[in-house]
C-alpha cells in the first residue's frame, strides 16, 4: 500500500473576538494527530488559511496542557520548521491528498467559519468521496460548505464538535462568533455528543468529527482506518 498523503489544516486566527487575547489553533488537536499519522508512514503537508507561521494558542502551550505529544514537537526541529512554513489554502490542490484533517482550537471559529476556499476544497474532497475530518471547534469549517444543490452538506450527516454545554463551562458563549452544537443542528446535522470533555468521534462514510481536544487521537485513528 502507498503512503496516505494527508492534508492539515490550521487556523490562521489569533483574536479571542473583542476581548483583547489571543486564540489560535491549540496544539495537542495538532500535534497528536500529526504523529499518529507520522508513525504510520503518512506523508503531511500542512497549510493554514493564509499560509506561513500558524498562530498557536497560547493556553495550550501552558503546562497544564502539555502532553508527550507536544513535548514531542516542540523538540521535533524539522516539523516546527514545516510549521512556520505552512502552505496557504488558495496554493492547494485536493488531488494531491487523500484526506484532509482539522484541527480545532477557538480560531476556526472565525477563519473556517467564513473561508469561502477552504468550502470548496472541502466539497471537492466529499464529492470524491475521500475522507474529512475534523476536531473540537475545526467542524466550523463545514457551516459553509454547500452541495451543487445548495444544501448544507452537514444537512442529515451524523457529527459532533465541541458542544454549547462545553463552550458554557469554558466560559466563553458569549466571546464566539456563534454556538457551534446549535449552528450545526440548525443546519440539519444528526449531531450527536457524549459527556463534557470526554473522547467522542462519530464517523458518517467518509466524514470523521471529534467532539473535544481529548478526541484527537480517535479522530486520527479513525482516518486511518477510513483510508486502509
Amino acid at each position: 500500500m502507498t503512503s496516505p498523503r494527508i492534508l492539515m489544516v490550521l487556523t490562521s486566527h489569533d483574536q479571542m473576538g473583542n476581548t483583547g487575547e489571543k486564540t489560535g489553533f491549540w496544539l495537542e488537536e495538532f500535534a497528536s494527530p500529526y504523529y499518529v499519522f507520522v508513525d504510520a508512514g503518512a506523508k503531511i503537508t500542512l497549510a493554514s488559511i493564509r499560509g506561513g507561521l500558524p498562530p498557536v494558542d497560547p493556553k495550550s502551550n501552558l503546562p497544564e496542557w502539555e502532553t508527550e505529544t507536544t513535548h514531542r514537537f516542540k523538540a521535533d526541529m524539522e516539523s516546527n520548521k514545516k510549521l512556520q512554513n505552512t502552505l496557504a489554502i488558495a496554493e492547494l490542490n485536493e488531488e494531491n491528498y487523500d484526506a484532509i484533517f482539522l484541527p480545532g482550537g477557538h480560531g476556526p471559529m472565525w477563519d473556517f467559519a467564513q473561508s469561502r476556499t477552504l468550502a470548496n476544497l472541502i466539497k471537492t474532497f466529499d464529492e470524491k468521496k475521500k475522507v474529512i475530518s475534523a476536531v473540537c471547534h475545526a467542524p466550523a469549517a463545514l457551516v459553509a460548505v454547500k452541495t451543487d444543490n445548495n444544501v448544507p452538506l452537514v444537512k442529515g450527516r451524523q457529527l459532533t464538535s465541541f458542544t454549547d454545554s462545553e463552550e458554557r463551562t469554558m466560559g466563553l458563549e458569549q466571546v464566539v462568533p456563534f454556538l457551534l452544537e446549535t449552528r450545526l443542528r440548525e443546519l440539519g446535522a444528526d449531531f450527536k455528543k457524549s459527556e463534557d470533555f470526554q473522547s467522542f468521534i462519530v464517523r458518517d462514510s467518509n466524514l470523521i468529527t471529534g467532539q473535544n481536544p481529548a478526541s484527537s487521537i480517535a479522530a486520527a485513528e479513525e482516518v486511518l482506518n477510513a483510508l486502509n
